[in-house]
């Protein structure tokens, strides 16, 4: 059993940054963000799997960098010139399959954090 603690949400202005991080609490392959805005799917945003391989959603890639601290068994989402749509709960999951991480049926996930972008 794997448990994930998602930090680093919060309130920013429109073009500000965040950094989330995503501690689990073993060692595993695969691991990644979903968000969820109100009213609308969950979505991937990225993952990443210990060897370093990373797949972005289409809309994040540019503004969002995944990236992992395999010691510390922990992923990090830095984000960029934040708008108010990226407004929305991100998840962190995580899963030894990278495509059930991406797919989003992925055995583990975080309680999620909370992140409003102000316009």
């Amino acid at each position: 059993q794997v448990q994930l603690v998602e930090s680093g949400g919060g309130l920013v202005q429109a073009g500000g940054s965040l950094r989330l991080s995503c501690a689990a609490s073993g060692s595993i392959n695969a691991m990644g963000w979903f968000r969820q805005a109100p009213g609308k799917q969950r979505e991937l945003v990225a993952a990443i799997t210990s060897g370093g391989v990373i797949n972005y959603a289409g809309s994040m890639k540019g503004r969002f960098t995944i990236s992992r601290d395999n010691a510390k068994n922990t992923v990090y989402l830095q984000m960029n010139s934040l708008k108010p749509e990226d407004t929305a709960v991100y998840y962190c999951n995580a899963d030894p399959s990278v495509l059930r991480v991406v797919v989003g049926t992925s055995e583990y996930w975080g309680q999620g954090t909370q992140v409003t972008v102000s316009s």
